[in-house]
Protein backbone atom coordinates (compact mmCIF):
# COMPACT_ATOMS: atom_id res chain seq x y z
CA UNK A 1 0.00 0.00 0.00
CA UNK A 2 1.22 3.68 -0.99
CA UNK A 3 0.78 6.34 0.98
CA UNK A 4 0.69 9.81 -0.20
CA UNK A 5 -1.93 12.55 1.19
CA UNK A 6 -4.11 9.71 3.13
CA UNK A 7 -2.65 9.27 5.79
CA UNK A 8 -4.96 7.05 7.80
CA UNK A 9 -5.98 3.66 8.60
CA UNK A 10 -9.83 4.27 8.40
CA UNK A 11 -12.26 4.44 5.77
CA UNK A 12 -8.98 4.28 3.18
CA UNK A 13 -10.67 2.20 0.44
CA UNK A 14 -6.79 1.48 -1.47
CA UNK A 15 -6.21 -0.05 2.11
CA UNK A 16 -9.55 -2.16 2.82
CA UNK A 17 -9.64 -3.55 -0.66
CA UNK A 18 -5.25 -4.35 -0.29
CA UNK A 19 -6.24 -6.07 2.92
CA UNK A 20 -9.46 -7.75 1.68
CA UNK A 21 -7.18 -9.13 -1.73
CA UNK A 22 -3.86 -9.83 -0.45
CA UNK A 23 -3.05 -13.53 -0.31
CA UNK A 24 -0.11 -13.16 1.69
CA UNK A 25 0.95 -9.56 4.09
CA UNK A 26 0.60 -6.19 3.33
CA UNK A 27 3.49 -3.70 3.40
CA UNK A 28 2.83 0.18 3.85
CA UNK A 29 5.01 2.36 2.65
CA UNK A 30 5.45 6.24 1.99
CA UNK A 31 7.92 7.97 -0.06
CA UNK A 32 9.37 11.21 0.52
CA UNK A 33 10.65 13.37 -2.63
CA UNK A 34 12.78 15.89 -2.32
CA UNK A 35 12.24 17.70 -6.20
CA UNK A 36 8.78 17.81 -4.95
CA UNK A 37 9.46 19.98 -1.55
CA UNK A 38 11.53 22.12 -3.93
CA UNK A 39 8.72 22.49 -6.51
CA UNK A 40 5.17 22.17 -5.13
CA UNK A 41 6.41 23.29 -2.51
CA UNK A 42 5.54 21.23 0.50
CA UNK A 43 6.41 23.84 3.69
CA UNK A 44 8.15 22.77 6.85
CA UNK A 45 4.62 22.67 8.83
CA UNK A 46 3.25 20.42 6.73
CA UNK A 47 6.25 18.01 6.94
CA UNK A 48 6.06 18.35 10.52
CA UNK A 49 2.56 16.76 10.49
CA UNK A 50 3.06 14.24 8.12
CA UNK A 51 6.17 13.55 9.95
CA UNK A 52 4.02 13.11 13.28
CA UNK A 53 1.34 11.05 10.94
CA UNK A 54 3.51 8.49 9.43
CA UNK A 55 5.31 7.93 13.06
CA UNK A 56 1.37 6.51 14.24
CA UNK A 57 1.23 4.78 11.08
CA UNK A 58 3.84 2.90 11.60
CA UNK A 59 2.92 2.11 15.15
CA UNK A 60 -0.33 1.11 14.02
CA UNK A 61 1.41 -1.19 11.42
CA UNK A 62 3.25 -2.64 13.94
CA UNK A 63 0.05 -3.11 16.61
CA UNK A 64 -1.35 -5.44 13.48
CA UNK A 65 2.18 -7.18 13.21
CA UNK A 66 2.64 -5.35 10.06
CA UNK A 67 5.37 -3.36 8.28
CA UNK A 68 5.75 0.34 7.47
CA UNK A 69 8.91 1.65 5.41
CA UNK A 70 9.67 4.95 4.89
CA UNK A 71 11.93 6.10 1.77
CA UNK A 72 13.45 9.43 0.96
CA UNK A 73 14.01 10.31 -3.11
CA UNK A 74 15.86 12.76 -4.99
CA UNK A 75 13.46 12.90 -7.75
CA UNK A 76 10.27 11.94 -9.18
CA UNK A 77 11.65 10.08 -11.45
CA UNK A 78 13.49 7.93 -9.22
CA UNK A 79 9.98 6.68 -7.46
CA UNK A 80 8.87 4.04 -9.55
CA UNK A 81 12.66 2.36 -9.11
CA UNK A 82 12.11 2.71 -5.85
CA UNK A 83 9.31 0.83 -5.61
CA UNK A 84 10.65 -1.75 -7.59
CA UNK A 85 13.21 -1.98 -5.12
CA UNK A 86 11.08 -2.54 -2.80
CA UNK A 87 8.66 -4.76 -4.82
CA UNK A 88 12.01 -7.03 -5.37
CA UNK A 89 13.01 -7.02 -1.91
CA UNK A 90 9.38 -8.24 -0.24
CA UNK A 91 8.50 -10.29 -2.89
CA UNK A 92 5.00 -7.91 -3.73
CA UNK A 93 3.02 -9.02 -6.41
CA UNK A 94 0.46 -6.27 -6.47
CA UNK A 95 0.75 -2.06 -5.50
CA UNK A 96 -2.38 -0.82 -4.49
CA UNK A 97 -2.81 3.52 -3.89
CA UNK A 98 -5.11 6.06 -4.00
CA UNK A 99 -5.79 8.26 -7.08
CA UNK A 100 -4.29 12.12 -6.45
CA UNK A 101 -4.87 14.46 -9.29
CA UNK A 102 -2.96 17.07 -10.43
CA UNK A 103 -0.41 16.65 -13.42
CA UNK A 104 3.14 15.79 -12.29
CA UNK A 105 1.13 13.58 -9.79
CA UNK A 106 -1.06 11.89 -12.43
CA UNK A 107 2.54 11.20 -14.61
CA UNK A 108 4.48 9.76 -11.63
CA UNK A 109 1.54 7.19 -11.16
CA UNK A 110 1.51 6.09 -15.07
CA UNK A 111 5.53 5.82 -14.76
CA UNK A 112 5.29 3.71 -11.76
CA UNK A 113 2.35 1.39 -12.82
CA UNK A 114 3.68 1.55 -16.19
CA UNK A 115 7.23 -0.17 -15.07
CA UNK A 116 5.57 -2.43 -12.08
CA UNK A 117 3.15 -3.80 -14.73
CA UNK A 118 5.45 -4.55 -17.27
CA UNK A 119 7.11 -7.03 -14.12
CA UNK A 120 4.36 -8.52 -13.50
CA UNK A 121 3.04 -6.37 -10.44
CA UNK A 122 -0.01 -5.80 -10.95
CA UNK A 123 -1.57 -2.04 -9.95
CA UNK A 124 -5.00 -0.95 -8.45
CA UNK A 125 -6.20 2.31 -8.08
CA UNK A 126 -8.40 3.63 -6.16
CA UNK A 127 -10.13 7.26 -5.43
CA UNK A 128 -10.49 8.82 -1.57
CA UNK A 129 -9.99 12.34 -2.19
CA UNK A 130 -12.95 14.20 -3.16
CA UNK A 131 -16.43 12.81 -2.36
CA UNK A 132 -17.86 12.29 -5.97
CA UNK A 133 -14.75 11.10 -8.30
CA UNK A 134 -13.84 13.04 -11.21
CA UNK A 135 -16.01 11.95 -14.13
CA UNK A 136 -18.91 11.38 -12.62
CA UNK A 137 -20.39 15.37 -12.48
CA UNK A 138 -20.73 16.39 -15.79
CA UNK A 139 -22.88 18.44 -18.00
CA UNK A 140 -25.62 16.92 -20.07
CA UNK A 141 -23.23 17.26 -22.71
CA UNK A 142 -20.49 14.80 -20.68
CA UNK A 143 -17.94 17.66 -20.68
CA UNK A 144 -16.66 18.56 -17.06
CA UNK A 145 -18.87 21.59 -14.94
CA UNK A 146 -16.69 25.50 -15.08
CA UNK A 147 -18.93 27.23 -12.69
CA UNK A 148 -19.29 25.80 -9.27
CA UNK A 149 -23.14 26.43 -8.69
CA UNK A 150 -24.09 24.26 -11.75
CA UNK A 151 -21.34 21.77 -10.45
CA UNK A 152 -22.99 21.46 -7.07
CA UNK A 153 -26.20 20.95 -7.91
CA UNK A 154 -25.25 17.88 -10.22
CA UNK A 155 -23.24 16.47 -7.22
CA UNK A 156 -25.73 16.84 -4.60
CA UNK A 157 -27.70 14.57 -7.16
CA UNK A 158 -24.80 11.78 -7.34
CA UNK A 159 -23.66 11.99 -3.82
CA UNK A 160 -26.54 9.22 -3.56
CA UNK A 161 -24.96 6.92 -5.85
CA UNK A 162 -21.74 6.76 -3.62
CA UNK A 163 -21.09 3.95 -0.95
CA UNK A 164 -21.18 6.13 1.91
CA UNK A 165 -19.96 3.83 4.45
CA UNK A 166 -16.40 4.57 6.03
CA UNK A 167 -13.99 1.24 5.76
CA UNK A 168 -12.50 -0.62 8.58
CA UNK A 169 -9.84 -2.89 8.82
CA UNK A 170 -7.77 -5.02 11.00
CA UNK A 171 -5.18 -2.01 11.57
CA UNK A 172 -6.50 0.35 14.46
CA UNK A 173 -5.49 3.74 14.58
CA UNK A 174 -3.26 4.55 17.91
CA UNK A 175 -3.30 8.02 19.89
CA UNK A 176 0.70 9.41 20.46
CA UNK A 177 2.58 9.35 21.83
CA UNK A 178 4.27 6.29 20.08
CA UNK A 179 7.18 4.36 21.36
CA UNK A 180 8.57 2.75 17.87
CA UNK A 181 11.47 1.21 17.87
CA UNK A 182 14.89 2.68 17.38
CA UNK A 183 15.92 1.13 13.63
CA UNK A 184 11.81 2.74 12.97
CA UNK A 185 12.72 6.00 14.47
CA UNK A 186 16.48 6.43 13.47
CA UNK A 187 14.86 5.61 9.70
CA UNK A 188 11.89 8.15 9.87
CA UNK A 189 14.43 10.61 11.23
CA UNK A 190 16.62 10.15 8.48
CA UNK A 191 14.28 10.83 5.68
CA UNK A 192 12.91 13.61 7.14
CA UNK A 193 16.32 15.25 8.28
CA UNK A 194 16.41 18.91 7.48
CA UNK A 195 12.85 19.06 6.64
CA UNK A 196 11.56 21.08 9.52
CA UNK A 197 13.56 22.02 12.92
CA UNK A 198 11.67 22.95 16.50
CA UNK A 199 9.87 26.30 15.34
CA UNK A 200 7.44 23.60 13.70
CA UNK A 201 7.03 21.68 16.33
CA UNK A 202 6.76 24.19 19.32
CA UNK A 203 4.01 26.40 16.79
CA UNK A 204 2.28 23.79 15.80
CA UNK A 205 1.91 21.12 18.28
CA UNK A 206 -0.41 23.10 20.82
CA UNK A 207 -2.98 24.05 17.24
CA UNK A 208 -2.99 21.14 15.73
CA UNK A 209 -3.13 17.81 18.12
CA UNK A 210 -1.72 14.79 15.82
CA UNK A 211 -3.50 11.81 15.36
CA UNK A 212 -6.79 10.37 13.70
CA UNK A 213 -8.26 10.02 16.94
CA UNK A 214 -7.93 13.45 17.40
CA UNK A 215 -9.45 14.70 14.17
CA UNK A 216 -12.01 12.51 15.26
CA UNK A 217 -12.58 13.88 18.42
CA UNK A 218 -12.07 17.40 16.65
CA UNK A 219 -15.06 16.55 13.81
CA UNK A 220 -17.50 15.04 16.05
CA UNK A 221 -17.16 18.31 18.91
CA UNK A 222 -17.66 20.56 15.57
CA UNK A 223 -20.98 18.69 14.04
CA UNK A 224 -22.45 18.43 17.39
CA UNK A 225 -21.83 22.03 18.92
CA UNK A 226 -20.68 24.25 16.18
CA UNK A 227 -22.40 23.64 12.93
CA UNK A 228 -25.46 24.66 13.84
CA UNK A 229 -24.55 28.30 13.81
CA UNK A 230 -21.52 27.79 10.92
CA UNK A 231 -23.58 30.05 8.25
CA UNK A 232 -23.72 33.05 10.77
CA UNK A 233 -20.05 32.87 12.50
CA UNK A 234 -17.83 31.23 9.23
CA UNK A 235 -17.17 34.90 8.35
CA UNK A 236 -15.92 36.46 11.51
CA UNK A 237 -12.24 35.72 12.05
CA UNK A 238 -12.63 36.55 15.97
CA UNK A 239 -14.59 33.47 16.16
CA UNK A 240 -14.43 29.77 16.44
CA UNK A 241 -17.14 29.27 13.53
CA UNK A 242 -15.32 26.99 11.77
CA UNK A 243 -14.00 23.55 11.55
CA UNK A 244 -10.35 24.02 11.78
CA UNK A 245 -9.82 20.49 9.61
CA UNK A 246 -8.35 21.44 6.75
CA UNK A 247 -5.19 20.42 8.02
CA UNK A 248 -6.19 16.89 8.65
CA UNK A 249 -7.81 16.87 5.15
CA UNK A 250 -4.79 17.93 3.11
CA UNK A 251 -3.07 15.41 4.38
CA UNK A 252 -5.40 12.62 4.27
CA UNK A 253 -6.00 12.36 8.15
CA UNK A 254 -9.29 12.57 8.04
CA UNK A 255 -11.59 11.71 4.90
CA UNK A 256 -14.71 13.73 3.40
CA UNK A 257 -16.76 10.49 3.66
CA UNK A 258 -15.95 10.51 7.01
CA UNK A 259 -17.11 14.64 7.43
CA UNK A 260 -19.92 14.14 5.30
CA UNK A 261 -21.48 11.39 7.42
CA UNK A 262 -20.80 12.71 10.43
CA UNK A 263 -22.24 16.35 9.47
CA UNK A 264 -25.27 14.32 7.46
CA UNK A 265 -25.93 12.02 11.29
CA UNK A 266 -25.49 15.32 13.27
CA UNK A 267 -28.08 17.26 11.61
CA UNK A 268 -30.95 14.80 12.67
CA UNK A 269 -32.88 15.78 9.19
CA UNK A 270 -32.13 16.11 5.46
CA UNK A 271 -28.74 17.75 5.06
CA UNK A 272 -30.00 19.60 2.79
CA UNK A 273 -32.65 21.00 5.11
CA UNK A 274 -30.08 21.91 7.58
CA UNK A 275 -28.73 25.51 7.21
CA UNK A 276 -25.58 24.65 9.28
CA UNK A 277 -24.60 21.39 7.70
CA UNK A 278 -25.43 21.98 3.82
CA UNK A 279 -23.77 25.52 4.44
CA UNK A 280 -20.78 22.98 6.03
CA UNK A 281 -21.37 20.47 3.39
CA UNK A 282 -20.92 23.27 0.57
CA UNK A 283 -17.55 23.56 1.26
CA UNK A 284 -16.46 19.98 0.84
CA UNK A 285 -18.42 20.21 -2.85
CA UNK A 286 -16.08 23.16 -2.99
CA UNK A 287 -13.43 21.02 -2.74
CA UNK A 288 -14.17 18.24 -5.01
CA UNK A 289 -14.96 21.15 -7.65
CA UNK A 290 -11.54 21.86 -7.17
CA UNK A 291 -9.97 18.78 -7.70
CA UNK A 292 -12.32 17.72 -10.86
CA UNK A 293 -11.03 20.75 -12.47
CA UNK A 294 -7.49 20.00 -11.59
CA UNK A 295 -8.41 16.55 -13.29
CA UNK A 296 -9.90 18.08 -16.19
CA UNK A 297 -7.53 20.78 -17.32
CA UNK A 298 -4.07 19.46 -16.97
CA UNK A 299 -2.72 23.08 -17.70
CA UNK A 300 -3.86 24.51 -14.24
CA UNK A 301 -0.85 22.75 -13.62
CA UNK A 302 1.39 24.56 -15.92
CA UNK A 303 0.71 27.54 -14.02
CA UNK A 304 -2.12 28.85 -16.42
CA UNK A 305 -4.98 30.46 -15.86
CA UNK A 306 -8.51 29.44 -16.14
CA UNK A 307 -9.87 32.22 -18.48
CA UNK A 308 -7.63 31.82 -21.11
CA UNK A 309 -7.78 35.64 -22.23
CA UNK A 310 -6.40 36.82 -18.89
CA UNK A 311 -3.01 35.37 -20.07
CA UNK A 312 -2.14 39.01 -21.42
CA UNK A 313 -2.72 40.88 -18.13
CA UNK A 314 0.10 42.73 -16.72
CA UNK A 315 0.92 41.69 -13.91
CA UNK A 316 3.36 43.69 -11.37
CA UNK A 317 6.38 41.98 -10.33
CA UNK A 318 7.55 44.28 -7.60
CA UNK A 319 9.12 42.12 -4.93
CA UNK A 320 9.51 45.12 -2.44
CA UNK A 321 5.38 45.20 -2.49
CA UNK A 322 5.14 41.65 -2.69
CA UNK A 323 7.20 41.40 0.50
CA UNK A 324 5.61 43.75 2.32
CA UNK A 325 2.14 42.29 1.57
CA UNK A 326 4.28 38.45 2.70
CA UNK A 327 5.20 40.29 6.20
CA UNK A 328 2.05 42.21 6.64
CA UNK A 329 3.02 45.29 6.39
CA UNK A 330 0.71 47.11 4.33
CA UNK A 331 -1.04 49.61 6.45
CA UNK A 332 -4.04 48.04 5.80
CA UNK A 333 -5.30 46.28 9.17
CA UNK A 334 -7.16 43.37 8.17
CA UNK A 335 -4.98 42.38 5.84
CA UNK A 336 -1.79 42.54 7.99
CA UNK A 337 -3.73 41.00 10.52
CA UNK A 338 -4.51 37.73 7.90
CA UNK A 339 -1.10 37.89 6.84
CA UNK A 340 0.60 37.38 10.36
CA UNK A 341 -2.08 34.95 11.32
CA UNK A 342 -0.47 32.76 8.64
CA UNK A 343 3.06 33.41 9.25
CA UNK A 344 2.74 32.66 13.17
CA UNK A 345 0.18 29.97 12.85
CA UNK A 346 0.46 28.67 9.25
CA UNK A 347 -3.40 28.36 9.07
CA UNK A 348 -5.41 31.72 8.00
CA UNK A 349 -9.37 32.04 8.09
CA UNK A 350 -10.90 31.71 4.90
CA UNK A 351 -12.85 34.83 3.82
CA UNK A 352 -9.48 36.57 4.90
CA UNK A 353 -7.82 34.01 2.35
CA UNK A 354 -9.93 35.47 -0.48
CA UNK A 355 -9.56 39.02 1.08
CA UNK A 356 -5.99 39.00 1.09
CA UNK A 357 -5.63 37.62 -2.37
CA UNK A 358 -7.95 40.24 -4.12
CA UNK A 359 -5.86 42.80 -2.33
CA UNK A 360 -2.24 41.27 -3.83
CA UNK A 361 -4.01 40.98 -7.33
CA UNK A 362 -6.99 43.37 -7.49
CA UNK A 363 -5.10 46.10 -5.49
CA UNK A 364 -1.58 45.60 -5.82
CA UNK A 365 -1.83 43.75 -9.30
CA UNK A 366 0.58 41.49 -8.47
CA UNK A 367 0.81 38.42 -10.45
CA UNK A 368 -1.66 35.27 -8.34
CA UNK A 369 0.80 32.62 -8.64
CA UNK A 370 3.47 34.58 -6.38
CA UNK A 371 0.88 34.36 -3.78
CA UNK A 372 -0.75 30.88 -4.75
CA UNK A 373 3.10 29.91 -4.27
CA UNK A 374 3.43 31.86 -0.82
CA UNK A 375 0.74 30.69 0.54
CA UNK A 376 1.70 26.69 -0.07
CA UNK A 377 4.97 27.31 1.32
CA UNK A 378 3.56 28.70 4.80
CA UNK A 379 -0.39 26.86 5.47
CA UNK A 380 -0.05 23.74 7.21
CA UNK A 381 -3.28 22.84 5.27
CA UNK A 382 -1.45 23.72 1.78
CA UNK A 383 -3.57 21.40 -1.26
CA UNK A 384 -2.87 22.46 -4.46
CA UNK A 385 -6.66 21.76 -5.88
CA UNK A 386 -8.33 24.02 -3.59
CA UNK A 387 -5.49 26.65 -3.40
CA UNK A 388 -4.90 26.89 -7.05
CA UNK A 389 -8.69 27.25 -7.03
CA UNK A 390 -8.92 29.90 -4.25
CA UNK A 391 -6.01 31.90 -6.26
CA UNK A 392 -7.79 31.57 -9.71
CA UNK A 393 -11.33 33.03 -8.56
CA UNK A 394 -10.03 35.44 -6.41
CA UNK A 395 -7.97 36.80 -9.01
CA UNK A 396 -10.62 36.40 -11.71
CA UNK A 397 -8.65 33.98 -13.86
CA UNK A 398 -10.90 30.78 -12.80
CA UNK A 399 -13.91 29.24 -12.54
CA UNK A 400 -15.80 32.20 -10.73
CA UNK A 401 -18.96 32.91 -12.57
CA UNK A 402 -19.03 36.58 -10.97
CA UNK A 403 -17.27 38.84 -13.73
CA UNK A 404 -13.49 40.56 -12.88
CA UNK A 405 -15.19 43.39 -11.52
CA UNK A 406 -16.00 41.71 -8.05
CA UNK A 407 -13.24 42.91 -5.82
CA UNK A 408 -13.68 42.97 -2.19
CA UNK A 409 -12.71 46.44 -0.14
CA UNK A 410 -10.90 45.04 2.54
CA UNK A 411 -11.74 48.08 4.86
CA UNK A 412 -15.43 47.34 4.14
CA UNK A 413 -14.85 43.65 4.87
CA UNK A 414 -13.02 44.50 8.22
CA UNK A 415 -15.85 46.45 9.47
CA UNK A 416 -18.42 43.84 9.05
CA UNK A 417 -16.67 40.74 9.45
CA UNK A 418 -14.20 42.15 12.78
CA UNK A 419 -16.41 45.03 14.12
CA UNK A 420 -14.79 45.41 17.08
CA UNK A 421 -11.68 45.11 15.94
CA UNK A 422 -10.56 42.11 18.16
CA UNK A 423 -9.31 39.91 15.50
CA UNK A 424 -6.85 42.34 13.94
CA UNK A 425 -5.90 43.62 17.63
CA UNK A 426 -4.66 39.94 18.21
CA UNK A 427 -2.44 40.10 15.13
CA UNK A 428 -1.28 43.85 15.03
CA UNK A 429 -0.20 44.24 18.19
CA UNK A 430 0.57 48.09 17.70
CA UNK A 431 -3.26 49.34 16.99
CA UNK A 432 -4.44 47.66 19.78
CA UNK A 433 -5.00 50.67 21.45
CA UNK A 434 -7.55 52.49 19.06
CA UNK A 435 -11.28 52.34 20.28
CA UNK A 436 -13.73 51.32 18.62
CA UNK A 437 -14.01 51.58 14.52
CA UNK A 438 -10.64 53.48 14.61
CA UNK A 439 -8.94 50.51 14.31
CA UNK A 440 -10.14 50.35 10.77
CA UNK A 441 -8.52 53.78 9.88
CA UNK A 442 -5.49 53.79 11.75
CA UNK A 443 -3.72 56.23 8.99
CA UNK A 444 -5.80 58.93 10.45
CA UNK A 445 -5.31 57.89 14.14
CA UNK A 446 -1.82 55.82 14.33
CA UNK A 447 1.32 57.67 13.43
CA UNK A 448 3.46 54.38 14.27
CA UNK A 449 1.14 52.21 11.65
CA UNK A 450 2.64 52.76 8.08
CA UNK A 451 0.04 54.41 5.58
CA UNK A 452 -1.72 51.76 3.34
CA UNK A 453 0.26 50.76 0.30
CA UNK A 454 -2.45 51.94 -2.38
CA UNK A 455 -5.51 53.81 -2.78
CA UNK A 456 -8.14 50.99 -2.63
CA UNK A 457 -10.81 53.03 -4.70
CA UNK A 458 -8.34 54.02 -7.63
CA UNK A 459 -6.52 50.90 -7.91
CA UNK A 460 -9.65 49.30 -7.99
CA UNK A 461 -10.86 51.71 -10.74
CA UNK A 462 -7.45 51.23 -12.77
CA UNK A 463 -7.44 47.07 -12.39
CA UNK A 464 -11.09 47.11 -13.83
CA UNK A 465 -10.35 49.04 -16.79
CA UNK A 466 -7.47 46.53 -17.42
CA UNK A 467 -9.13 43.56 -17.19
CA UNK A 468 -12.25 45.52 -19.62
CA UNK A 469 -9.36 46.27 -22.15
CA UNK A 470 -8.63 42.41 -22.32
CA UNK A 471 -11.84 41.39 -22.68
Amino acid sequence: MWFRNDLRVTDNPALYHGLKSCTGDLIGCYILCEQYIAEHPINARQLWFIQQHLQLLQQAFRNSGRTFTVIRVKRASDIPAALRKLSKQESIGKLVFNAEYPLNELRRDRATVALLESEGISCKRYHDRPLVPPGMVTTAQGTPYKVYTPFARAWRNQINNVALTCYQTDIQPVPPPVQLEKSQQAQINKVFKGCWGSREKESMAPLWPVGELAADARLTSFCQKNMGAYQQQRDFPAAAGTSALSPYLAIGVLSPKQCFIAARDASGVNWQDDEGAACWIGELIWRDFYMHIIAAFPALSRHKPMQHYTEGFAWRTDQNDFTRWCKGQTGIPIIDAAMRQLNQTGWMHNRLRMVSAMFLTKNLRIDWRWGERYFMEQLIDADFCSNNGGWQWSASTGTDAAPYFRIMNPQTQSERFDPTGHFIRRFVPELEHLEGKKIHKPADNASEYPQPMVDLKASRAETIEMFKALK
